[in-house]
Order: C-alpha cells, then sequence, then structure tokens
C-alpha cells in the first residue's frame, strides 16, 4: 500500500510476480480438500430429462400425451379446466399460480407442462376413464382431495413435479388403472403418499392391473404409503431416495407382487415390510438396496418379471442423484 501513486523501478516488477506466484502456491496448499477435484470422485451431475417414461408407461403402446400437438398456455383455473376436459389431443402448459378447489378432470391424449414456478395450489387432477396422459413440471400443494388421482386409466406418466401440504394422497392409483409410471417427483410436508389400489375388496377390478413403476422420487420425511400396494404385480419400486420417512417406506398387502430394488433408505425405521393395517401380507423381493441409519426390512414371496428394461443406478449414489433431479423446476421442457 507504501507504493500507491508510485511508479515501481524496473527491479519491482519481477519481485511482486514471484510473491504473487508464492503466495498462489501457499494458497493452493492451504485450500481444503473438498475445493480441490478429486479425480476418483467425479461430481455428480444433474440428470438430463428423459423424453419419455421408463417402466409400466412404455408398456401397453407406449405413452406420449399430447405428442407434437401446438402448446396452449393457461394461467387461471378456467381455462386450465377447460384445456384438461377437452376431447382432443393437448399440449397444454401451465403458467403462474393457479388457485382452485376439488379435483379437475383429465382426458385422454394429454401432456401437462409446468412452465418455471408453475403451482396448482388447492385442488388436484383427477385422471378419471383416459388413457396417455403427462404430468410434468408442476409443484401441488395444499390439495383439499387428492394431489392426482388415477383411476380407470391407463398409459400415465407423472414426472418432475412437487407435492407438498395436501389432504389425502399426493398421487393415488386405483380401480383397475394400468401401465402408470411414476418418476422424479419429490414429496414433503404430507402423510398418506402414494396408495396403488383402495380396497381389499376390488379384486374383481384390480387383479392383472395396478402395474405401477416409482423409480427416482425423493420421499422428505414424509410418513407413509411410499407406496402402500393391493393387487399390483409385478410393482417395481427402484432407485428412490426415502429421507427421514416416520411412519414406513413401503406396504405389499393383499396378493401383491413388489419389487424394491436399488433404492436408498437414510433415517427410515421400517423401509418396507409385508401387511399393513387389516390388509394381509402379500409378496416383497428387495434386493441392492442401501441403508443408512434404518432398518433392514420384512421380505418374502416371490414377485413376477419385470417385462422393461431399465438404467439402474448403484444404490449407494441414489441419495446424490435423486436429490440433484426430483421435483419440479429441475429440468427444461
Amino acid at each position: 500500500m507504501g507504493t500507491r501513486g508510485r511508479t515501481p523501478t524496473p527491479t519491482t516488477g519481477p519481485l511482486i510476480a514471484c510473491l504473487a506466484a508464492a503466495a498462489a502456491a501457499v494458497t493452493a496448499l492451504a485450500a481444503p480438500a473438498s475445493a480441490v477435484p478429486q479425480a476418483d470422485e467425479p461430481p455428480v451431475a444433474t440428470p438430463a430429462a428423459e423424453t419419455s417414461p421408463v417402466g409400466w408407461a412404455s408398456q401397453g403402446g407406449g405413452t406420449t400425451g399430447g405428442g407434437s400437438t401446438p402448446a396452449t398456455t393457461v394461467n387461471n383455473s378456467s381455462a386450465l379446466k377447460t384445456a384438461l376436459s377437452s376431447g382432443s389431443a393437448a399440449v397444454i402448459r401451465v403458467s403462474g399460480t393457479i388457485s382452485c378447489s376439488g379435483m379437475l378432470k383429465v382426458t385422454s391424449n394429454k401432456t401437462v407442462i409446468g412452465n418455471s414456478g408453475a403451482t396448482i395450489a388447492g385442488c388436484g387432477f383427477n385422471v378419471a376413464s383416459a388413457s396417455n396422459v403427462i404430468i410434468r413440471n408442476l409443484t401441488f400443494r395444499d390439495w383439499n382431495d387428492d394431489g392426482i388421482n388415477v383411476q380407470y386409466s391407463t398409459r400415465v406418466w407423472i414426472d418432475h413435479n412437487s407435492f407438498s401440504n395436501g389432504y389425502d394422497g399426493a398421487v393415488d392409483v386405483k380401480r383397475a388403472s394400468d401401465y402408470v409410471t411414476v418418476s422424479w417427483n419429490k414429496f414433503s410436508s404430507h402423510d398418506k403418499t402414494m396408495l396403488l389400489g383402495h380396497s381389499d375388496d376390488n379384486g374383481s377390478e384390480d387383479r392383472g392391473h395396478l402395474r405401477v413403476t416409482y423409480h427416482h422420487n425423493w420421499f422428505n420425511g414424509t410418513n407413509q404409503r411410499h407406496p402402500r400396494v393391493r393387487f399390483g404385480n409385478p410393482v417395481h419400486v427402484y432407485n428412490n431416495y426415502y429421507g427421514g420417512v416416520t411412519s414406513y417406506g413401503v406396504a405389499s398387502t393383499k396378493e401383491a407382487g413388489v419389487l424394491v430394488e436399488g433404492n436408498y433408505f437414510e433415517n427410515t425405521k421400517d423401509p418396507y415390510h409385508r401387511g399393513e393395517g387389516s390388509s394381509p401380507a402379500a409378496n416383497l423381493v428387495a434386493r441392492n438396496n442401501h441403508f443408512v441409519n434404518s432398518g433392514s426390512g420384512d421380505a418374502g414371496g416371490g414377485v413376477a418379471g419385470i417385462p422393461y428394461s431399465y438404467p439402474l443406478d448403484a444404490a449407494s449414489s441414489v441419495k446424490s442423484i435423486v436429490t440433484g433431479g426430483a421435483g419440479a423446476g429441475r429440468i427444461s421442457i
């Protein structure tokens, strides 16, 4: 500081350069290990958004929603209700926060995409007697019935949404629905997260159906039903992160067959079990899961084969992968 305003002599420049180089070397040596890239610990990149579903929603002819139909943007409940219930194929983009109540019916051949920050507040979507539906990149909160209810419907993909603080189920699938994938969603501040099959007495409709894939979802301190399964076989629960689940993770009941594979359970005392409440125990196969401060789970019986191919992440990497990519606002579509 004492040389401010002075012209350095010819020997000052080299001296300053030497001092700067020495200081840089000392700084590099003093840096914490986390600041220095490690060759054997590459950073986990946020996964690229899938362009089509993996799992059961890829079966039965696949799930394409509204396809290449030109998009319509909606920003109020009336316009959203009209677009969702249209009899034509549609790509619907939701903008801003839409406040509503009850359940908005979603008909066949629809793609519903949230623009940045899009929120459905106070109501949910009822995918009823429909086929070929995609719902992505939306935040659902404070719903007064279900967040998303799927019934009598096939080929449904629910992907990269966030759910919190609702009344009943966040994502429930029931009444003979089939070929559904629930992927890359984040659930928090909620009790009854995901029900698959609503009643022990509904076997006449549900047997041979309720085939659902749940993958790369983040259960962030939620309570129960992740999922709670009746009749569906095989139901595939893989590469999900269970963080601080307070009651239980997965329950297999009433003739179900559930494959629990490659998941990461942390601070989750009861990761999975057979039977729940008055529903009898069913089949659950667990393999290659990762446990941190969690119980060991209850498994038994056999499960039907998985008919589709899928990339399986190492269970020990699932926490970083899922927390880096799950929920609304994590993809650009």
